[in-house]
């Protein structure tokens, strides 16, 4: 399998599997295909009516590659060792972790936290007795794929776990290699790998042997556009706040119902992708009415209202002096970034809004996100996604989540509410008004922060014989996701 993204480590306490699956250790509990959860190292968990105590009960068969039995002291470990580590796990809301006996946990947390379980569904249990400062290059896991091999910026050998308390895979041994798309499309056409991760430039191409398969996902990409007008302000680390144009809710909203978003997909894209309208479509706690129809006489409408118009006859309407122009960056060398900024500012122009499109490095981007626009992308398996864009305390980080600023006490209630609810029913429901309730929210009807576009497909070559299985709806990244279910891959009989 070739694929672009390496991981750093193969340590789930530092984030390996984070947001996936972490094929050589097991979970607690794990994804089904549909977004629902279902039991893996755990036979059964219970929350107390106060929301804050989870317990789990454990299997009794399960057993690390090394012979060594998984018991309730692993999980224990794991979970402490993840919280201190303060890599991409966040784990600030558990308070203890105790091991009652071999084959029960309590975790206790410190607030309601309804993400709890989407949490510890992409956190690997490590072996308390086997781990060292070298277990992320040589790791031992119990899950269903057992370690072999790791040459760094060239391959990742996995084989089959034969004693895998589950159904042990029928592939018995994988090979993932690091290549670029280029590569990897070099390496399909001379019949070197199996599974190749590709562009939507390239996936057009027939290639014998082999057939495309397109993957739907939640990798959305879209503008965030400063809330805020340029007063001076600066962000903790003294980069400038605010843009004289984005922070007009009637300019935000005009691009929304400017873009047709199946054209940009088709011009940008050869068709490999979907119209997005928030940060999570597709998923159980999205809510469906936040999709909108493109609306041209509408946006332009919006910009009348408003008292922008065009003058001077540039094609370009204004207002108080302030031209409707302003510059969205995307990091440089991402095409599919750069194909979806200019197709949808080229859309955008349409109504009179003149949008400079400017590839620029990361660093840089970073440093300018809080007053010019971002291509940027997000899409996770957990609703703290949410939490993260749109929390007021988080605005103007240097985290990337919110840098336009946007910041509303009633957003933060609904926020809070989701996250404490003692049900996921009750959380789902807060998750959607977050968006929208019917007057306002997050959505592109509401605040405007953002100006979803696309949710990209993600793009494979797949030899012939090869069945890739009921893959998730996938998250931001095209690499990782699509081993969520390696598992369960297997060769037509033919091809065995």
């Amino acid at each position: 399998m070739a694929i672009s993204s390496e991981p750093s480590t193969l340590d789930p306490v530092q984030g390996w599997g984070h947001g996936n699956t972490p094929l050589i250790q097991s979970t607690l509990i794990k994804y089904r295909s549909d977004m629902s959860f279902e039991n893996d190292l755990a036979v059964a968990y219970h929350l107390d009516a106060s929301g804050l105590v989870w317990t789990f009960t454990l299997r009794d068969d399960a057993k690390f590659t090394d012979g060594e039995a998984v018991t309730a002291d692993d999980v224990v470990f794991t979970f402490e060792t993840a919280k201190a580590a303060q890599a991409s796990v966040d784990l600030t809301f558990m308070e203890t972790a105790e091991a009652v006996n071999d084959t029960t946990v309590i975790f206790t947390l410190s607030r309601p936290t309804s993400v709890f379980l989407n949490t510890i569904a992409s956190v690997g249990i490590v072996p308390e007795h086997a781990y060292g400062a070298d277990y992320g290059i040589s790791p031992v896991g119990s899950g269903p794929w057992r370690f072999v091999q790791w040459n760094p910026q060239e391959q990742l050998i996995l084989e089959a776990n034969e004693d895998y308390y589950g159904t042990v895979p029928s592939i018995k041994k994988a090979t993932i290699v690091f290549m670029t798309e280029d590569a990897a499309f070099a390496a399909v056409q001379a019949g070197q790998v199996d599974v190749a991760l590709t562009a939507a430039t390239l996936a057009a191409t027939e290639i014998s042997g082999y057939h495309a398969a397109r993957v739907t996902s939640v990798d959305n990409r879209g503008f965030t556009l400063p809330m805020l007008p340029a007063e001076g302000k600066v962000t903790q680390s003294g980069y400038p706040i605010g843009n004289d144009v984005t922070c007009n809710l009637e300019i935000r909203q005009a691009i929304a119902y400017a873009i047709d978003r199946e054209l940009v997909a088709d011009a940008a894209l050869n068709g490999f992708a979907t119209p997005c309208y928030s940060e999570n479509d597709g998923m159980p706690w999205n809510n469906p009415e936040v999709v909108i129809d493109t609306d041209v006489d509408y946006a332009k409408k919006l910009l009348a209202d408003a008292g922008w118009a065009d003058t001077d006859g540039d094609g370009v309407v204004e207002k108080d002096g302030v031209e409707a122009s302003f510059t969205v960056l995307y990091p440089s060398g991402d095409s599919v970034r750069q194909a979806i900024a200019f197709a949808a500012a080229e859309q955008v122009a349409d109504v009179g809004i003149h949008i400079t499109v400017e590839g620029t490095s990361w660093d840089d981007l970073a440093k300018r996100m809080f007053s010019d626009g971002v291509m940027m992308g997000w899409g996770a398996a957990n609703p703290y996604e949410s939490y993260c864009l749109y929390q007021s305390g988080g605005a103007f980080k240097d985290d990337f989540y919110n840098p336009e600023g946007y910041q509303s006490e009633e957003t933060d209630q609904c926020l809070s509410a989701a996250m404490e609810a003692l049900t996921l029913e009750e959380a789902y429901q807060n998750w959607q008004l977050v968006q929208w309730d019917g007057e306002k929210g997050t959505s592109m009807k509401g605040a405007c922060p953002w100006v979803w576009i696309v949710n990209v497909d993600h793009l494979y070559y797949v030899r012939d014989g090869l069945d890739i299985g009921g893959q998730q709806l996938h998250p931001h990244g095209s690499s990782m996701p699509l081993l969520q279910n390696l598992s369960e891959w297997k060769w037509e009989e033919a091809q065995k």
